[in-house]
């Protein structure tokens, strides 16, 4: 050590050198606290030496000489209001004289190279408040990145340098995932709270990312598939708290979307890594039919599926006097499951005829839930409500009565997304395919004839493969797009607004349970959680439905219009609704007429300070009667899909 100057060897990296500008460098051992953790003496300083030296004013926390395996600088000084100060800091493999030289030139230098790479991203994107917005968003995500490291099969064991774990461990969360071995960097939701990954976040971490480096948005999606992540039985581990929680199975839709944004940006398609992720896929699909449709009916239980406190009772655990949930999300999550694993085997079969025989089977499982989903083991239960006109769960009690749970919740509005256009020129290219699709279209007229009017032709000759007839999706958008209901001045609320005045309840083994809705942050600690999907808007269910309108639009074409918003008597057409739901949900960050931003509700400090007001602020959620930001505000997860929804978007 010189006065600002720290050597560092590492056994593999080799020598490094650290300068200084101003402080006083401290040393200590990077080595667990056994005294605090395990209450044994401590052989050497601790990794919270420094903490210990500066916080709690202990001077015997560090090392006292000049060497140690972890350091850091402690600077005093004091920054007048309004004004700053820079402190210089640099880390560098060659030794110097002045390590100053060149360190302004060097920060210009990549600055200027960073405008000119988001100056091509946003060469459309001509308005400059989304331009910072969308740009603010991409550092979010970029930010978010962490390495992460967790041996389970070490954690179980234990480290042999450390006092043995509590026996209890080997029967705790996580410990039937002793093949997961995870050593890399990650797209976090949140690497200040949350650092860890999780795996339907991360999908749409990967849309927004394929924007600006589609290489890292393919690799990340293929590492939770690989084998050292994803469960020898198939499953996908779903976050660090519990791996064997479920989430929505979106892995998929995600490689495909991240296909195609990679496809457009550079003119051919990573095959490569559609067919290495499709192959790893099909274990989860599989594991899905096998763990989660526990009667074989094409009806599935996912469990809670990551939304939370959405439900009535707590979907991630047993039911009050047994029984089970058959769930319209869930069985819906697995139908476009089915739609996206099919779309990815067809473009596989251009290259590859054999594909043609997965195709098959993903377009007739489809049609296998479709049909499941309209009656139940053929006893005429359906998880469409005529009534209603809607889709609701089904409580299947342990003494054989069937009971929907009439709320209308996102549970309901998940069979949007299950729908896929297929191209005629798809189609005839591929003639086993074709072939096996009429065998069996004409064999099961039954399940044709429930899925959007098969055998009429739509635009362009194109067929339509969805939940959805054409009268019960018009049906379904009419509660989603009424402004007492669902529609948001902010997008697409989580729960029906209806329950705020008339909230559901429900008598099961001597209890009644209930739900209302909450524009903002549960009033409750539900479930043992604090997020809540009881009424705020989110912006992955908005995602989805956006891109879904665009989808039906594709085959219905102009000709098909609903009105927008219910009850007003304006018609648009599915394309013109998802634009306009886009323009709702992306003006919770744009400034307002007053120059204000939804996104910071009444915070003035944010609203109106220099130094707050355009630096913007992801939040987990948002709240559903006036935008403002909810949950983590120092998170981007993705929530950074509003870079996604900012970019200009071709014309069909």
């Amino acid at each position: 050590q010189s006065v600002n100057l720290v050597e560092v060897n590492h056994n593999k990296l080799g020598k490094y050198y650290f300068y200084y500008e101003e402080g006083q460098i401290l040393f200590c051992e990077n080595e667990t606290n056994t005294q605090r953790l395990n209450n044994q003496i401590n052989k050497s300083s601790v990794k919270d030496g420094l903490n210990d030296f500066i916080v709690n004013k202990n001077k015997n926390a560090i090392n006292k000489k000049s060497s140690g395996t972890k350091s850091g600088i402690d600077i005093n000084t004091s920054i007048d209001p309004q004004s700053g100060k820079i402190l210089r800091l640099r880390l560098t493999s060659r030794k110097q004289n002045t390590f100053l030289d060149g360190f302004d030139e060097i920060f210009e230098k990549r600055i200027k190279e960073a405008d000119e790479f988001y100056a091509e991203i946003q060469k459309n994107l001509k308005d400059e408040d989304k331009r910072k917005i969308q740009r603010q968003a991409f550092a979010g995500l970029l930010w978010n990145k962490q390495y992460y490291n967790y041996d389970i099969s070490r954690w179980l064991k234990g480290d042999p340098a450390q006092p043995k774990p509590p026996a209890e461990r080997l029967d705790g969360r996580n410990s039937d995932w002793i093949h997961l071995n995870n050593e890399d960097v990650i797209s976090m939701p949140d690497k200040w709270e949350y650092p860890w990954y999780a795996s339907w976040d991360l999908a749409f971490h990967c849309i927004a990312f394929s924007l600006i480096d589609p290489d890292l948005a393919k690799r990340q999606l293929s590492l939770l598939t690989r084998e050292w992540y994803m469960h020898p039985n198939g499953e996908l581990p779903a976050y660090e708290w519990n791996f064997s929680d479920v989430n929505p199975p979106v892995h998929a839709y995600a490689a495909w979307r991240v296909y195609k944004i990679d496809e457009k940006a550079n003119g051919k398609g990573d095959l490569q890594f559609l067919e290495s992720v499709f192959h790893k896929l099909l274990l989860n699909f599989t594991w899905w039919v096998n763990k989660k449709d526990t009667q074989n009916r094409n009806i599935f239980q996912g469990g809670f599926l990551g939304f939370d406190n959405i439900g009535i009772f707590d979907r991630s655990s047993k039911l009050p006097g047994g029984g089970q949930i058959e769930q319209a999300d869930a069985t819906s999550w697995m139908a476009m499951y089915c739609l996206n694993m099919m779309k990815i085997s067809l473009e596989l079969a251009k290259y590859n005829p054999t594909y043609q025989d997965m195709a098959s089977k993903f377009f007739q499982h489809f049609l296998y839930i479709a049909g499941a989903m309209a009656d139940i083991a053929g006893k005429g239960i359906d998880l469409w409500n005529e009534e209603d006109e809607f889709f609701y769960d089904v409580l299947h009690l342990n003494e054989g009565e069937d009971r929907q749970i009439k709320i209308r919740s996102l549970v309901g509005l998940i069979p949007l997304f299950a729908v896929e256009v297929l191209e005629p020129e798809n189609v005839n290219s591929l003639p086993e395919f074709s072939e096996r699709l009429d065998w069996f279209l004409n064999y099961r007229e039954d399940l044709a004839s429930l899925v959007s009017r098969w055998h009429e032709p739509g635009k362009g000759e194109r067929r339509l493969l969805s939940l959805l007839r054409g009268h019960r999706m018009k049906k379904l958008l009419y509660r989603m797009l009424d402004e007492t209901e669902f529609l948001s001045e902010y997008g697409v609320r989580s729960l029906s607004k209806y329950y705020g005045n008339h909230p559901y309840s429900m008598d099961l083994d001597g209890s009644t349970f209930e739900i209302n809705y909450e524009p903002a942050e549960a009033e409750t600690g539900l479930f043992g959680g604090n997020s809540n999907w009881r009424g705020p808007v989110w912006f992955p269910a908005n995602f989805l439905i956006i891109e879904s309108l665009q989808r039906f639009h594709h085959y219905y074409g102009d000709e098909f219009k609903v009105e927008y918003p219910t009850h007003s008597g304006n018609y648009l057409t599915l394309g013109e609704i998802s634009i306009k739901l886009t323009e709702r949900i992306t003006k919770i960050f744009l400034k307002d007429e007053k120059g204000c931003r939804p996104v910071y509700g009444y915070n003035q400090k944010f609203q109106n300070d220099i130094h707050f007001k355009d630096n913007i602020l992801f939040y987990e959620y948002f709240n559903g009667e006036t935008g403002s930001g909810l949950g983590a505000s120092h998170q981007t997860g993705w929530t950074g899909l509003i870079a996604k929804l900012l970019q200009p978007r071709d014309k069909d």
